[in-house]
């Protein structure tokens, strides 16, 4: 028998992203429209522009929203009698462990496509260190993936329109552990999408919990 305390709870919708996936793009790409199949939810294929950063240390991906407000208080109240929101920042942080065109641009600053952009893995590679100044736009896109008790899949997505390098980790060197290029992305908004980031959840075990009749 149900509580009224047990009411509302679904361990089925309690969410992993158990694999993860991020993709990289110049700001000239056209824009993630839909990530999906409108008629089946399947995921649809990935634009040729959104280079994939490959394999991401088991740390994930973390996006952190950084919220400040400001307060107005009175003399005549133990709360703040007014709040508003001054700042709300949300970055996406992860480490890179491939060495390939798309870690290699982020971190430093590179185009991923055009002039200037790095050539395919096996031919010889050469670039130099950044003035400082350059530190272009990107389009980020994040998938998640997890299924459902059928086995089926789920995808929570999220989508950078414009995206901007604000702070990278170190690159070490050691017999121990990795080349890593760990970095984060500010969101910022997009004039044409009118937003920082499109967020989207679906995929055929996403749609098995329609209860629709």
């Amino acid at each position: 028998m149900t509580t009224p305390l047990e009411t509302g709870l679904h361990t089925e919708y309690i969410r992993k992203q158990l694999v993860q996936a991020v993709f990289a793009a110049d700001y000239s790409a056209a824009a993630i429209a839909t990530p999906f199949d409108s008629a089946t939810g399947a995921l649809a294929s990935i634009p040729a522009a959104y280079v994939p950063v490959g394999y991401t240390t088991d740390d994930g991906i973390t996006f952190t929203g950084d919220l400040s407000m400001t307060d107005v208080t009175s003399s005549q109240s133990t709360e703040p009698t007014r709040s508003d929101i001054e700042s709300d920042v949300l970055s996406a942080q992860f480490a890179p462990q491939e060495t390939n065109a798309a870690t290699v641009a982020l971190y430093e600053g590179l185009p991923l496509s055009g002039s200037g952009a790095l050539p395919a893995i096996g031919t010889a590679w050469q670039w130099d260190r950044s003035t400082g100044t350059a530190n272009p736009y990107r389009r980020l896109l994040f998938i998640g993936v997890d299924f459902n008790e059928s086995g089926e899949a789920i995808y929570v997505v999220k989508f950078f329109p414009r995206a901007r390098l604000t702070s990278r980790d170190d690159e070490q060197w050691a017999r121990s552990t990795e080349t890593q290029r760990p970095v984060t992305f500010n969101a910022f908004r997009d004039s044409a999408l009118g937003t920082a980031c499109r967020n989207w959840v679906d995929g055929p075990g996403w749609r098995a919990f329609d209860t629709t009749p």
